[in-house]
Order: structure tokens, then C-alpha cells, then sequence
């Protein structure tokens, strides 16, 4: 598979850093474009333009960590930040319009109680309307050892 376009969405997750690098040593081979993208979730109540400086201020934080990440891998990366309504189609949204080839998104290990694993609504969505294939990439499970574990 040639992967000439990746999107990095990014939140400011442990998994961020990864997923960045991750997407720079997939595309590198082929010369491709790896873009990293925050988007600050607007509420309902409020104008989508409404300025919301302290999280964009967060975003363009964050932004600027990866592409720190970036350069540690002799990689440039193409950066945006986007308000919008919700996450999960403002990444599908991006993604049919670089017309991306791969999405590589962080996720965290947030175990409930019914359940070992669980992806928040917005993984879901990207897994469910992505234009192009999703590697989801989910951090270490900080889960004690179960006592089948213990045993062997």
C-alpha cells in the first residue's frame, strides 16, 4: 500500500507524539504528505466562528509539540487547526478533502466496567465514515495483572 497522504488527528493525548511519528516513517518511503490536525469543538450554543482563545491557544501548543516530533523524525508536517460542531466529521470531513490515504489516530485505554475496552464516540465515528483505511493506535494498558496472568 503507497501512503502518499496521512492524517494525524491530534488532542493532546500521550498517543499524539506516537501517531505523528508513526505517520512520518509511513509516508516517508513513498514521499508523502503527513497532515497533523486539532480541532476545537465549538458547543451548540454558541456561533461556530465565536473565538475560543484559551483552546485554540492549547491547540497551537500542541501543534507546535508534534512538529517538534516531526523534526526528531527529518520529517516537515503540514499543520491545521479547525473549530467545528464535533471531532469525529470534522476528521472525516479533512481526510475526504486531502484525500488521504491513511488516518493514524491516538486513542486512549479507558477500561469501563462492563467492558475491558471502549472507544470514545468520536474513534467511532472516524472508524465507521472514514474515506480511507484507520490505524488506530492505542496507548499502554496500565491494567493489573489478572490471576490467569499470574499463574503462568
Amino acid at each position: 500500500m503507497k501512503v502518499r497522504k496521512v492524517l494525524v488527528p491530534i488532542s493532546g493525548e500521550e498517543t499524539d507524539n506516537e501517531a505523528v511519528r508513526l505517520g512520518c516513517r509511513l509516508a516517508k518511503p513513498d514521499k508523502g504528505k503527513v497532515f497533523v490536525l486539532f480541532v476545537v469543538e465549538v458547543k451548540r450554543s454558541l456561533p461556530l466562528d465565536v473565538s475560543m482563545e484559551p483552546e485554540v491557544k492549547r491547540g497551537e501548543g500542541v501543534l507546535a509539540q508534534v512538529e517538534r516530533i516531526a523534526e526528531e523524525e527529518d520529517y516537515e508536517v503540514v499543520t491545521s487547526l479547525l473549530q467545528s460542531r464535533e471531532v469525529g466529521p470534522a476528521i472525516v470531513d479533512e481526510a475526504a478533502e486531502i484525500a488521504a490515504d491513511l488516518i493514524i489516530m491516538g486513542v486512549t485505554h479507558k477500561p469501563r466496567l462492563m467492558a475491558p475496552f471502549s472507544l470514545s464516540d468520536t474513534a467511532l465515528h472516524v472508524l465507521r465514515n472514514a474515506p480511507c483505511r484507520v490505524l488506530v493506535l492505542r496507548e499502554y494498558a496500565a491494567v493489573a495483572a489478572t490471576p490467569r496472568q499470574e499463574a503462568r
